[in-house]
């Protein structure tokens, strides 16, 4: 079973994964509240600002979070995170575990 998977329910984009109850699915605005955490190093990214999906699929390619601080981001030269749908590992009620060499 695919962690993520993208499901167009009525118009809304909706990120089904592993262990919700009200049929596994999410919303993207439930999804970017979510802290993403790295576990190499168990440290926080930050929260997802962006999704990139496969067009013709429909299936995730990967998730965009910012990296610095969002109030200096307008002076930010680091590159975001591009964190690839292989590298999450879960995505639990309150965080996104991946696994990524930072």
């Amino acid at each position: 079973m695919d962690i993520i998977s993208k499901i167009l329910l009525g118009g809304k984009a909706y990120i089904k994964y592993i262990g919700r109850k009200d049929g596994d699915k999410m919303l993207f605005s439930e999804l970017k509240c979510k802290d993403v955490i790295n576990l190499r190093d168990c440290k926080k990214l930050g929260r997802v600002s962006d999704l990139e999906f496969d067009e013709c699929s429909g299936k995730l390619c990967k998730i965009i979070v910012p990296s610095g601080n969002k109030f200096c981001n307008l002076f930010n030269t680091e590159p975001d995170y591009c964190i690839p749908y292989k590298d999450i590992r879960q995505i639990g009620p309150d965080i996104i575990i991946v696994d990524i060499c930072v």
